[in-house]
């Protein structure tokens, strides 16, 4: 349950693989609001490009958003993130997204109808059962209540998750009450919409003006003004110009707000990811400051984890290969709460210092690039030696000669399979092997020659996950490798440490 990014890329995922999905989100409406437009990182975009809607979603939004910071009227810097990030053979996406949530949401709706699949809207999730055949759960909507069954339920459901409540799992964590800031979408007179305008300022308080893509809307963050009996004011449009008024003392007027609400720094998350037969992605494990531009982009990547493991499991897998999706999200779950907060401190150090803003907040590991899976149960390296090790993202590369006219590595990946790469000439009997094995299952391309990001000492074998992990690197003439290591993923049973 849950219509956002995290549940529209399950949902999908699910779909194109042949599973009967049923989404639901509570909203009547879908919303227009901005929410997390801060950005699609590169690893995500990966994601998109798998789905084939990464073009559509570039079209969205932008790459190239200068950071203007100011004091009062005067403008103080100017930086453009990773504005040196040029697309490489190995990562054709390097570079921040920025783009309302609301845009990429549409055009995930989109993709999942083109399977069959709408989001029921306005429907609720009252409670739940499960037991060893299945989940009974009981739906309210406007029509009124009804009771359905499902293998799983996925609670992809925000921060307030009805499904996590239920569970009764613990949120652990922080919530600064103290620490707020006023967020909407409004109309601006008085700016052009070509950068990012930020204030950060000792005394008075912050401000952020982001201009959403071909909108005419804007977003806008702001510490609030305190009322007549000197208690912080909730939003308001007046509340809101009343912090752009104090804070910059120029003509700023806001005007025709769409979407207001307050955020607070939130940091939690739970150490569990299933009970049983049912399991939890995205806003509903874990939440983080807005720093470092994390937030959605972790939830679709939750999804992406989970997806082709429970397709897998409804086609016949054992189900312990869903054990994994805990074991490997998990430490994800952590590294992101660390790296939001993190970008906090680095953004609040340059504050003081007078030397940045929020660009400060953003890294290369804050691409998301480099995250993996190297000590996860599914990752076997029988080489251990070379560019790359299993639980790597797998990366692009141009491979002419293909098949299916494939340009790239990224073109083979596309769709629900899993592929076997075979790095060198050598590899070329390996493959024929498992190809006449598992046809359908498995998709093989030969590399004839070894590119500089799967380089190594020797030929060998790198099997592809369908999420784009690397889970077995073999020796090329070993296709049993291979073999054993696709009957083990389908048989898995998770042995505690």
């Amino acid at each position: 349950m849950g219509a956002g990014p995290t549940g529209l890329t399950l949902a999908y995922d699910l779909a194109r693989r042949g599973v009967s999905v049923r989404i639901i989100d509570r909203d009547v409406k879908f919303t227009t609001a901005s929410r997390g437009k801060a950005g699609i990182q590169p690893r995500t975009q990966e994601v998109f490009d798998d789905f084939g809607v990464v073009d559509q979603v570039l079209r969205a939004g932008t790459t190239r958003l200068p950071f203007r910071r100011y004091h009062r009227d005067r403008i103080v810097s100017e930086a453009i993130p990773y504005e040196a990030n040029d697309p490489r053979p190995d990562a054709p996406y390097r570079r921040l997204l920025f783009v309302r949530q609301s845009l990429v949401e549409g055009i995930l709706r989109d993709r999942l109808a083109e399977t069959g699949h709408t989001v029921g809207s306005g429907v609720e999730l009252l409670r739940f059962e499960q037991g060893a055949e299945g989940v009974t759960a009981t739906l309210g909507s406007a029509e009124g209540a009804e009771e359905i069954t499902a293998d799983y339920l996925v609670g992809c459901d925000g921060g307030a998750s009805t499904v996590r409540k239920s569970l009764g799992l613990e949120f652990r964590g922080f919530t600064e009450e103290d620490r707020k800031l006023l967020v909407g979408d409004v109309e601006v007179d008085g700016l052009e919409p070509d950068a990012w305008y930020q204030w950060y300022d000792m005394e008075r308080g912050v401000l952020l003006l982001c201009p959403l893509a071909d909108t005419g809307t804007w977003q806008i963050q702001a510490s609030p003004p305190v009322d007549a009996d000197g208690l912080p004011m909730g939003p308001s449009l007046e509340a809101l110009q009343a912090s752009v008024d104090r804070i910059t003392g120029m003509p700023i007027r806001l005007g025709n707000p769409t979407w207001m609400s307050t955020m607070k720094r939130n940091v939690r998350m739970v150490d569990t990811l299933r009970v049983d037969r049912v399991f939890l992605a995205g806003d509903a494990a874990h939440v983080h400051p807005v720093t470092a531009a994390l937030g959605a982009n972790t939830g679709v990547q939750d999804a992406y984890n989970l997806s082709w493991k429970l397709a897998r499991v409804l086609g016949g897998a054992e189900d312990g290969l869903l054990d994994t999706y805990e074991r490997e999200r998990v430490p994800i779950a952590e590294w992101t709460l660390k790296t939001a907060c993190d970008a906090g401190d680095l953004i609040v150090e340059a504050m003081v210092a007078g030397e940045g803003g929020a660009e400060k907040g953003l890294t290369e590991d804050s691409l998301q690039l480099g995250l993996h899976y190297r000590e996860g149960p599914l990752s076997r390296d029988l080489v251990g030696r070379g560019a790359l090790r299993a639980g790597d993202r797998a990366p692009d590369s141009p491979c002419p000669g293909a098949a299916d006219e494939a340009a790239t590595l990224f073109d083979v990946f596309r769709g629900p399979h899993l592929t076997l790469v075979g790095v060198g000439a050598s590899t070329a009997a390996a493959l024929g092997a498992v190809a006449d094995r598992r046809r359908g299952d498995v998709r093989t391309v030969l590399l004839t020659e070894q590119p500089e990001a799967y380089a190594g000492p020797d030929d060998r074998l790198v099997l592809v996950r369908p999420d784009g992990y690397i889970g077995l690197i073999a020796p090329a003439d070993d296709p049993q490798a291979v073999l054993d290591y696709l009957a083990t993923v389908d048989s898995f049973v998770l042995v505690e440490d």
